[in-house]
């Protein structure tokens, strides 16, 4: 038998997603007489704790973000495969892809989640989440407007006004978030104040 037919062979395991639990299960698996796929939408791995550094400009999407094929490149018994998964059919043990379909013995789904607005979606226009390199950049531009707008403005006031964020969720990520916007108003605040306090030619 050769090597074609010996993983053929082999149960096929169907990995759902590349993020944190579908790499960890690619991974346990490394040693295992399996065959493995993983699929992901998309072709790299993002390390969502440090979104919210990409949000406000502190990091770039490169720091974060890394390929699929290229955290398992070493790993000889799993294919990567750019896909995005339509249906599950359970029955027959059958994926539905957008461009096609795979079988598999054993699936597992690590498609990860997302944020709730708690039956109110009319919020996300007003309220993006942090789950994506999407969301992330749809933050950090008004984030960085607002800031520049803030150091530019004269009336304290109405800077004070640009720098007020409200963040729903007090989580590592909303923890983080708040920590980091604080990082950068205090460098605002100076320059506002400094730009705002008449010189001494000014006042004479």
């Amino acid at each position: 038998m050769d090597q074609q037919e010996r993983s053929e062979s082999l149960p096929h395991i169907l990995i759902v997603g590349g993020g944190f639990g579908g790499l960890a299960a690619a991974r346990a698996l490394r040693n295992a007489p399996v065959k493995i796929t993983l699929v992901d939408r998309r072709n790299h791995h993002l390390f969502q704790p440090l979104l919210y550094q990409v949000a406000t400009a502190a990091l770039n999407l490169s720091d974060i973000a890394s390929p699929i094929r290229r955290i398992l490149r070493h790993q000889a018994n799993v294919e990567v495969i750019l896909g995005e998964v339509e249906s599950i059919d359970a029955p027959a043990r059958k994926v539905t892809l957008r461009d096609g379909e795979l079988a598999y013995d054993f699936l597992i789904i690590a498609t990860g989640a997302t944020h709730s607005y708690f039956g109110h979606d009319r919020w996300e226009r007003d309220a993006p989440g942090l789950k994506t390199v999407e969301d992330a950049l749809e933050i950090r531009r008004p984030v960085l407007v607002a800031y520049e707008a803030a150091k530019r403005e004269l009336d304290p006031a109405v800077a004070r006004e640009w720098m007020t964020f409200v963040i729903v969720g007090a989580g590592p990520t909303g923890a983080e978030l708040a920590g980091a916007l604080a990082e950068i108003s205090p460098a605002c605040s100076r320059a506002t104040s400094a730009e705002s306090t008449p010189s001494a030619h000014e006042s004479s």
